[in-house]
């Protein structure tokens, strides 16, 4: 074998290498999937469903919504019929203070509310407030604080310094509601640090 032979045959040995290279180190292409067809798929898959003979729909009117802002609706209209304003208390003596007990309390009840051995959890302030809504405020305010296992809680009544004839009406008002309404165990005149003549602290009874 001449010495041309050798080199044309050494090339073509080295161009098949080469390209036995590029076929092994060639990528791989795989096409993809077809999106599956969802309608298909759902009328095949209900093929031995029957539709139903009657095909009338009927329309529910949705319930309009409540004109009351969530967390302030008093749900039983009990609260505000139960404080009523004739009440034997149609009167209080000059420096009279706010004091009541249900019967089944401790003795010693009162006494413990107005040194203030409960800390109030929640406070309503009912200064600018006439009677009809002063009443409501207290029903829903006392209504909540029920439902939140608050134990005591102050509500502010004022002195009645601004009133026309002097006389402080809602302290009048508030301490004939609140001997009435169930939710109430005790309420007493708060003392000097929580508001002396002008509020009161209630004692309120748990949820069941």
């Amino acid at each position: 074998m001449d010495k041309n032979t050798t080199q044309q045959l050494k090339k073509l040995r080295k161009q098949l290498r080469e390209a036995q290279e590029n076929q092994r180190y060639k990528p791989v292409i795989r096409e993809k999937p077809a999106e599956p067809d969802h309608h298909a798929l759902f009328l095949a898959a209900m093929k031995d469903v029957a539709p139903l003979k009657n095909s009338e729909k009927i329309s529910h009117i949705p319930p309009a919504p409540s004109p009351w802002p969530k967390g302030l609706y008093v749900e039983s209209p009990v609260l505000n019929d139960s404080m009523s304003d004739f009440w034997p208390w149609d009167e209080l003596e000059a420096g009279e203070q706010l004091m009541h007990m249900k019967p089944g309390q401790k003795l010693d009840t009162l006494r413990k509310l107005k040194r203030g051995d409960w800390q109030a959890e929640a406070e309503l302030d009912l200064h600018g407030e006439n009677i009809d809504s002063a009443r409501t405020q207290v029903a829903q305010f006392l209504y909540h604080c029920q439902q939140r296992q608050f134990r005591c809680v102050r509500i502010i009544h004022g002195k009645g310094l601004s009133s026309a004839s002097g006389i402080p009406v809602l302290k009048l008002k508030l301490k004939n509601w609140l001997a009435q309404m169930p939710e109430v165990l005790a309420f007493a005149q708060a003392n000097p640090f929580q508001g002396c003549a002008g509020a009161v602290l209630v004692l309120v009874k748990s949820a069941k």
